[in-house]
């Protein structure tokens, strides 16, 4: 992984909704983190060190280092409540991971040579994107902060599916696990709507009609 991601956090005692909403005001962010053996933990986190690190795709997908009470838990973004109307986050769920424990997180895909794929550059067709991520399972150590998929090699009609994503060491894919009929289309390649077919009415209908209309009258 490329990059690291730290996220400062004091312990909070004050619980409910008016607490939360005063933490806020305060420009902070009421979290919980869970897991890893332990009880969970009751956490405030500043908005504006989170909000900075929203910016970042990788973030999401990556083990984040929080410190709390001057120690260090490895733990995961697992749910992220904002506000529907403010640049406002109004919750987290964090997750701590263990370094011999395998975890599930949601990895996006980085969709590459789409501008010379054979089906788009010779064959006039469009990419479609069935998946923007998928659900991995691997050790924290192991975990990607994206999965390439190469698509410049796809001709009109052809399709990638999740058999066919080249996967990095220890990695699986939770989707396939999960046994026949899962291996769900990622992305594609289609003739574009109506062109030839367009075409082809212009010239058997379009201008031969209208001469025709004329002669008549």
């Amino acid at each position: 992984m490329s990059v690291s991601f730290e996220l400062h956090a004091e312990p909070r005692n004050d619980m409910g909704k008016g607490a939360s909403r005063r933490l806020r005001r305060e420009g902070k962010v009421p979290a919980i983190m869970y897991g890893g053996g332990k009880d969970p933990q009751a956490l405030t986190l500043e908005q504006r060190e989170l909000l900075h690190n929203l910016e970042n795709e990788a973030f999401f997908s990556h083990i984040l280092t929080i410190k709390v009470d001057g120690s260090d838990e490895q733990a995961v973004l697992r749910d992220l409540q904002r506000h529907p109307s403010k640049p406002v986050v109004l919750h987290v769920d964090l997750q701590r991971v263990s370094a011999s424990e395998k975890i599930h997180v949601r990895v996006p895909l980085h969709f590459v040579g789409e501008d010379v794929a054979v089906g788009v550059k010779m064959g006039g067709g469009m990419i479609s994107h069935e998946l923007t991520e998928v659900d991995v399972e691997c050790l924290p150590g192991d975990l990607p902060e994206f999965i390439e998929v190469d698509v410049s090699g796809l001709d009109v009609g052809d399709s990638l599916h999740l058999s066919d994503l080249k996967l990095p060491a220890g990695v699986t894919l939770v989707e396939l696990a999960r046994g026949e009929g899962h291996d769900l289309s990622v992305v594609s390649v289609h003739a574009r709507r109506g062109g030839g077919e367009e075409e082809a009415a212009e010239g058997e209908g379009g201008p031969a009609a209208e001469g025709e209309g004329e002669g008549e009258s």
